[in-house]
């Protein structure tokens, strides 16, 4: 009787201590956050190659000519494009690179100052256009009621 209260004894001690020497598994609540880091560095240098990429509306070979910039209203100029072969382009996101007639063009911008009569237009004519059609282009404007007209041009290099 005394061997098996012994081997009991025994067995229990054993089994309280395994019991305490078990690891127990803890939440970790710590963020691991060198994934969050790599991913938001990989998307900067993706965002800094990619925008000077991005070329906003037509391209056009500007005049290069000396000039001061035209005050700037709160709101965005309207923007016209003539390419080399005449082609007119209204630098809107409905019409943004559709080559357009000078009379689909006085139609949209009509509408357009209809909305804004004080909306400031802004022409970006390549160097190579013929005069006639860009002031063909701004005669048309006037007559639809545009009051400030600017011209684009690259500042000589």
């Amino acid at each position: 009787m005394n061997l098996a209260l012994f081997f009991i004894e025994r067995h229990i001690k054993i089994f309280n201590l395994m019991i305490k020497r078990r690891p127990r598994n803890k939440l970790i609540s710590d963020i691991n956050v060198v994934p969050y880091i790599d991913v938001m560095l990989v998307l900067l240098v993706v965002f800094m190659i990619s925008a000077p990429l991005m070329v906003q509306g037509v391209l056009v070979n500007l005049p290069e000519v000396a000039s001061e910039a035209l005050p700037r209203k709160v709101a965005d100029p309207l923007i016209i494009s003539i390419k080399n072969n005449g082609s007119y382009y209204l630098e809107t996101s409905a019409t943004s690179g559709l080559p357009l007639s000078l009379e689909e063009l006085s139609i949209n911008v009509g509408n357009i100052l209809e909305a804004n009569p004080g909306q400031q237009v802004v022409v970006r004519g390549d160097a190579e256009v013929k005069y006639e059609r860009v002031m063909s282009m701004m005669s048309e404007l006037q007559a639809l009621g545009a009051k400030e007209i600017g011209l684009i041009t690259k500042p000589p290099s």
